[in-house]
């Protein structure tokens, strides 16, 4: 795409006022779910700067801890394989599905094509991963909700996080009616059960599955992946090969390390205190092979730029909701797979050198710097691409300034003249004041030709013929001979005037209620008797069942393998985590992570003396790097992929019950 092309998208995004009203809903929405979930974090600041430390580290010591991850992922038995490229991450993967033998021949005349259930991956939009693989005759289905839209669109993402944030339900409901054949509707519960009644076959057949990894943990080789819907947590365990796509650069040191970057990266992202679904995988489940893809694809060139400090970045999306040019355009205006202010800066490096010119589309406000959660100056790197100084893919020279049209150039080359003398500047800036008032007499605000690419979306203001610095002697003696009132530091808050601390379990339950879950305190001799009237309230005949699980059910059948006429799954819980009312799951065979994911209905008996403080004190048992697998599940599964709009039960569990066994009083 060409900077005529960009800024001709430019105007018609503006002109869109379909786009403009959805656009204003996400960031509304985004912005206002951000504050409340940071709220509830009072040293989040802190947390900002200790994330932007380790990452530097990382960073700086990127194949020192590279090497020590892929031998603890080796060690772990997943195999592990370098790509230099996107060629070359798509043909190590087309070897993994050759290997698989998952093509298997139906008649000496057919073929079954190999189906692929794709979870979102932001790595695999930027190496046209799903394009490869319609070209080799594969069949890949995207299972985020979003994600799901756009392919039957045609489309991209236009967001890192809400892909398809550019529409409405009515957009949708057209698309539904058309390529899956329901009765044209707007109501988002019923296109998001639509999409799940479809994509549940998809996941149920698949032949490989793939997904991105949100972290690599370099201490314990455990690859994180963090979803709402669930459908990250069906494509790593259902089908029964697994590859997983992983940048170089998002790997943290340790289980502790990513405690604090998940609770930054969800209240970023969706302003959640935790994601629903944060898969921990460590090893292969029985009768699965796992495969890692490493992919440099021009990480090594940035960690060696001045942008090095755009590895920091964790893809939560909280530029694009901040950044005021994004809000107005969208993502497909960039025509970058990463669009907003990371974008701007990575773009180059990562999908196309020519792309350098996104780099002007920032009005370095500085509301990116500000919002991202790990504290990248996005300002100054956008500042060094505007300036030439970004990493060059062989053979190809990006131009100082470009996308700046020559007028503008010299316009700012005068202006950096001027600005150098103080005596210059001010008399042009009090010439531009008087020159202002004849072109502009009655209007407090002119708008410059279209040459410049200023009149588009921007007002010039009309300059002030008396300036700041013409009052500044006056402020400043006003300042001098004014008394300074040195304000009282506020006291501490009295210890027995704190109001009581609730107890671990009330503070679960309150926070697993307020995600739409439910919590029911009982005795272990009442827990068989109220097991059974539960399931007899929900008129459930067979339950889907883990070792724990099935010492807590009487009287009704139990199931270890899946079905999909079982409603309900019961499970137990290596801990509860009373600071987000998460719970922590772990599974050596792969019966809990079926028996909580497949079922609409998820029942978890967990002892209330197995619950945590915090997240951090969860990932530090030493069960989570000596099982498989594992799941940090916060509430029932949910999408807003739609409008914005939450829709709980997508392709996890629609309820989520917890029974807490007091076992604080002897029996």
């Amino acid at each position: 795409m060409t900077l005529k092309t960009f800024r001709a998208r430019i105007r018609q995004s503006i002109a869109d006022d379909n786009l403009q009203i959805a656009l204003d809903n996400n960031a509304a929405r985004r912005r206002d779910g951000r504050q409340a979930a940071f709220a509830s974090l009072p040293d989040h600041e802190q947390r900002r700067l200790r994330a932007h430390i380790i990452k530097a580290d990382v960073v700086a010591n990127l194949d020192q801890y590279l090497n020590q991850f892929i031998d603890r992922v080796t060690a772990n038995g997943i195999l592990v394989h370098r790509a230099a490229d996107a060629d070359e991450a798509i043909r190590i993967f087309m070897e993994i599905a050759l290997a698989s033998g998952a093509k298997q021949a139906r008649s000496d005349a057919e073929l079954k094509p190999l189906l692929v259930a794709k979870s979102k991956s932001m790595l695999s939009e930027e190496i046209d991963f799903n394009h490869a693989l319609e070209t080799a005759g594969m069949r890949a289905v995207e299972t985020d909700l979003g994600e799901y839209i756009v392919q039957l669109r045609g489309e991209r993402p236009s967001h890192i996080i809400t892909p398809a944030v550019h529409l409405r339900r009515g957009d949708v409901g057209k698309l539904f009616a058309e390529k899956l054949g329901i009765p044209y509707t707007e109501d988002i519960p019923v296109l998001t059960n639509t999409a799940r009644k479809v994509l549940r076959e998809i996941f149920l057949t698949a032949d490989i599955g793939i997904s991105g990894v949100n972290f690599g943990v370099v201490e314990s080789g455990t690859l994180a992946l963090v979803t709402n819907e669930g459908n990250g947590r069906m494509c790593t365990t259902i089908p029964p090969v697994h590859v997983a796509l992983m940048g170089i650069e998002r790997l943290v040191p340790s289980l502790g390390d990513l405690a604090l970057f998940l609770s930054l990266l969800a209240r970023s992202a969706t302003g959640q205190k935790l994601s629903v679904y944060t898969s921990l995988i460590n090893s292969p489940l029985p009768g699965q092979t796992r495969h890692l893809i490493l992919l440099d694809n021009g990480r090594f060139a940035l960690q060696a730029s001045p942008l090095a400090e755009s590895l920091f970045c964790i893809r939560c999306g909280a530029c694009l909701n901040a950044c005021p040019v994004f809000r107005e355009t969208g993502g497909h205006a960039y025509g970058s797979i990463y669009p907003g202010p990371i974008g701007s800066v990575i773009s180059c490096a990562l999908v196309d050198p020519q792309l350098a010119y996104l780099a002007q589309a920032s009005s370095l406000c500085g509301a990116c710097k500000e919002a991202c959660p790990v504290d990248i100056d996005l300002p100054g790197m956008l500042l060094c691409v505007r300036s030439g100084h970004s990493p060059q893919k062989p053979q190809t020279k990006i131009k100082e300034g470009v996308g700046i049209h020559p007028a503008v150039k010299i316009g700012l080359t005068g202006y950096r003249l001027a600005a150098a003398s103080s005596g210059l500047f001010a008399f042009f800036q009090g010439l531009g004041g008087l020159l202002s008032r004849v072109y502009s007499p009655r209007r407090s605000y002119m708008h410059l030709p279209d040459w410049t690419g200023w009149g588009y979306s921007k007002d010039f203001p009309r300059l002030d013929v008396h300036p700041f610095r013409s009052h500044w002697g006056k402020i400043v003696q006003h300042v001098e001979n004014k008394p300074i009132r040195l304000q009282e530091s506020p006291k501490p808050l009295d210890p027995e005037s704190r109001p009581p601390g609730k107890s671990l379990p009330d503070r679960f339950a309150e926070e697993l209620s307020a995600l739409g879950g439910h919590a029911y305190i009982v005795s272990g001799k009442e827990l068989p008797a109220r097991l059974a009237e539960f399931m007899e309230s929900k008129k459930i005949d067979r339950v889907l069942v883990d070792d724990e699980g099935a010492g807590f059910v009487t009287g009704i059948p139990t199931l270890r393998q899946p079905d999909p006429s079982v409603r309900a799954g019961v499970t137990g819980a290596l801990a509860g985590i009373a600071e987000t009312g998460s719970l922590l799951l772990t599974s050596g065979a792969g019966e809990t992570l079926k028996a909580s994911l497949l079922p609409e209905i998820h029942v978890v008996v967990l002892k209330a003396s197995r619950i945590l403080p915090t997240l951090t004190d969860a990932l530090a048992m030493p069960e989570v790097g000596a099982v498989a697998a594992g799941v940090v599940i916060t509430g029932p599964s949910r999408t807003a992929d739609i409008e914005m709009t939450l829709t709980i039960g997508v392709h996890g569990p629609g309820e989520l019950h917890v029974f807490l066994i007091d076992d604080s009083m002897p029996v």
